[in-house]
């Protein structure tokens, strides 16, 4: 794997951490109900699901490249698809409203390692990161693919996942960063659909 593509690999997968949802509200949760540690738990599990979304995408792939080169092209145009339903979503975004953290979620009882499962299952259940996987990886499968390509692969979507939400349960602990963002909300909307769009025409061009 050159170090270009595993770059690109890297920027799309930051995109979609960044990218709001259940997962942020599950970590969020944790990290104000019950403790920064809490919420590190939760970000670490949520990391290995999404790192075993990858694994399986990747080899699911893998198949599919060698067993039906026009089903691949179609799965890569679907990908292509996906990425600029995103991005337009992004685009067309009113940013984001306050983030509402129930106090029933995440009591101070709670152990680290139901913290943990909180994370792992929000991830394992959630269909939409197989959709952005293939979207994601579609582009960079091919038959002559080695295990330490996948590995690399499957490492980087679960370590920049984790490396966010630590950042996550770090940071937001102090409302303040919070609110801040929630501020810029749109923009970073603007920024990151635009992004969405133009991967999304790379990936439709190429193949």
């Amino acid at each position: 794997m050159t170090l270009t593509i595993w770059l690109s690999i890297v920027a799309i997968c930051v995109l979609g951490a960044l990218t709001p949802g259940p997962s942020l509200a599950v970590v969020l949760r944790h990290t104000v109900t019950g403790s920064r540690e809490h919420g590190i738990a939760a970000a670490l599990f949520h990391a290995a699901g999404v790192a075993l979304w990858a694994l399986l995408t990747i080899w699911g792939l893998g198949v599919v490249v060698s067993e039906s080169p026009l089903l691949f092209k179609v799965i890569t145009y679907g990908g292509a698809g996906y990425l600029a339903w995103l991005g337009f979503k992004a685009l067309t975004s009113k940013g984001a409203g306050p983030l509402q953290v129930k106090e029933d979620g995440a009591q101070q009882g709670d152990s680290l390692l139901k913290a943990g499962i909180d994370g792992l299952m929000i991830s394992l259940l959630n269909p939409k990161l197989a959709l952005f996987f293939i979207a994601l990886f579609s582009q960079f499968v091919s038959t002559d693919m080695v295990l330490t390509d996948q590995l690399i692969m499957m490492a980087t979507a679960g370590g920049i996942d984790g490396l966010w939400y630590v950042l996550v349960a770090l940071v937001f602990s102090h409302s303040r960063v919070l609110n801040t963002l929630q501020r810029h909300s749109r923009w970073i909307d603007r920024v990151t659909g635009g992004i969405f769009m133009a991967l999304a025409a790379r990936v439709a061009t190429i193949n």
